[in-house]
């Protein structure tokens, strides 16, 4: 159970830390994204280990789980890409006219 959370928080982190490095500009404080990968995978540990049951102690499913868990909690985090946007040709709630 300590090789589970120990392994499941060090790949956390090394999901976090990839993510606040490659996207870092769609993600909001590194600091957010490193605790929120942490707990993410800590959290999918848990869950998968609940969800396998008594007698299946299988680490390499328990760490599937937390770095899949992570990897959502990581996608919640995202914003959209700043960039150039195209304008709206028609304001919102409008509706077409026939002339």
């Amino acid at each position: 159970m300590l090789m589970e959370t120990f392994g499941s928080a060090l790949l956390g982190l090394a999901l976090s830390a990839t993510a606040a490095r490659v996207l870092a500009d769609r993600l909001p404080d590194p600091r957010v994204v490193l605790v929120s990968g942490v707990f993410g995978a800590l959290f999918g540990a848990y869950l998968t280990h609940f969800a396998l049951g008594p007698g299946h102690n299988t680490l390499t499913a328990t760490f599937i789980g937390a770095v899949l868990v992570s990897a959502v909690v990581l996608s919640l985090l995202l914003r959209p890409a700043a960039g150039p946007r195209r304008p709206s040709h028609r304001t919102p709630f409008s509706l077409p006219s026939r002339g």
